[in-house]
């Protein structure tokens, strides 16, 4: 897969972001589930008894062949500050959810990044130890002519074998990372995921430190669900206030009585078909110790995560700066990195020029060979330096995943 094709795969169907939808969806359904005492409840049941004596009630209820009640709030200022709680979590929960998608973007490009540079390095390191085995061949030459110390051979047999594992390690790194970016968009633990090679456009960053601080923040998910949450606990404290005003409900019923209850015997006039439909009103008078206990704790709640907001919000800058930072960092690193590398490459094509005019041997052009490998090694961990930098960045301005698409 290219960067572009594995960061869409992961956005559809990686599980952390299943879950988050999950919890949004359940926090969605909360609202319903909050919103519910304000639609009528209606039951119907029997309360079918035979009487001896005075008709009695059942469970508050007179005897009756059918039984409905239906009752509703219609004034009921602590459940309609619950219900706009509900509102306000399910907000913060897809706030939630879309910052798990910046965050499951950051971590498949970092992945697709790390597998990229292990898959470069393992083939950098198998040119290397092709270049050893020339430079052990003309060594054991050289040494059965006489020309060099046997001592050689085993300085040449040393620098293969520590390439050989140099080999080994890089190819061991670069499965582990092709697995882990597979698990990260939604395979399996057997699968492998090998990143392909294309010219990436350079995506854009901030023009300035001051410019990415604020989109920082501007843009931050983990603040807006913590203002959320702040707003949500604000609703909260109004609910438990909300608990010393008066509450109105809708209540009605209806009942079907038999004749064989004995109504007749003790009520001067019977009706079979009964109802009735009013309000019913409650009003608080002393509600107890428990709701300004209730209110301060939760204005404590609201208090911590209003520092917890600060704290957050100086960190985001400080990581931002910081990032910022690291890009022009990186930059230079790989600067040097490449001056050094193309100077490498002339000393190896001096020493190619000489070879040919029989000024040089093979065995320098190889050791020249093995130094060109390593300043490719250098500087493909300084492009993967600038690229890290530059996503570390871009997550931290929100601006990932538009970049990545």
């Amino acid at each position: 897969m290219t960067l572009g094709q594995a960061v869409g795969q992961a956005l559809r169907q990686n599980p952390d972001i299943a879950i988050a939808r999950l919890d949004e969806e359940k926090a969605r359904q909360a609202v319903r589930q909050a919103k519910d005492p304000f639609t009528p409840r209606i039951t119907v049941g029997s309360g079918l008894a035979y009487s001896s004596g005075f008709p009695m009630s059942i469970e508050g209820a007179s005897p009756s062949i059918i039984q409905a009640s239906a009752v509703q709030y219609l004034f009921n200022r602590p459940q309609s500050y619950a219900v706009a709680q509900a509102k306000e979590n399910a907000r913060g929960a897809g706030i939630a959810a879309n910052a798990r998608k910046d965050e499951v973007a950051y971590r498949t490009a970092s992945l697709f990044l790390d597998a990229e540079r292990a898959g470069r390095l393992a083939a950098t390191a198998r040119k290397e130890v092709e270049s050893l085995e020339k430079v052990s061949r003309t060594v054991e030459t050289q040494v059965e002519e006489g020309r060099i110390l046997p001592i050689e051979r085993k300085r040449a047999a040393l620098s293969l074998a520590q390439a050989r594992q140099v080999v080994e390690d890089m190819e061991a790194e670069q499965a582990t990372a092709e697995t882990a970016l597979a698990m990260v968009l939604g395979f399996s633990a057997e699968d492998r995921v090998v990143p392909v090679e294309e010219e990436r456009p350079t995506p854009p960053i901030p023009a300035s430190e001051e410019a990415a601080v604020a989109s920082a923040i501007e843009s931050n998910k983990d603040l807006r669900q913590m203002e959320s949450q702040i707003v949500a606990k604000g609703l909260e404290m109004r609910g438990e206030k909300a608990v010393r005003l008066p509450r109105i409900d809708l209540v009605a019923q209806y009942g079907l009585f038999a004749r064989f209850n004995n109504y007749e015997d003790f009520f001067r006039r019977f009706q079979r078909n009964n109802g009735q439909v009013g309000m019913s009103f409650q009003l608080p008078l002393l509600p107890g110790p428990g709701v300004d206990a209730a209110v301060a704790a939760t204005q404590a709640g609201i208090a911590r995560l209003r520092t917890q907001l600060g704290m957050m919000r100086n960190k985001i800058s400080a990581d931002t700066r910081q990032s910022y930072r690291e890009v022009r960092r990186a930059g230079n690193a790989r600067e040097v990195a490449r001056l050094d590398l193309e100077l490498a490459r002339e000393q190896l094509s001096v020493l190619l020029a000489q070879m040919q005019e029989g000024r040089a041997s093979l065995r320098q052009v190889e050791e020249a060979r093995v130094a060109e490998t390593n300043k490719w090694i250098a500087f493909y961990d300084a492009q993967y330096a600038v690229e890290r930098a530059r996503l570390n960045l871009l997550h931290n301005t929100g601006d990932l995943v538009a970049a990545l698409r």
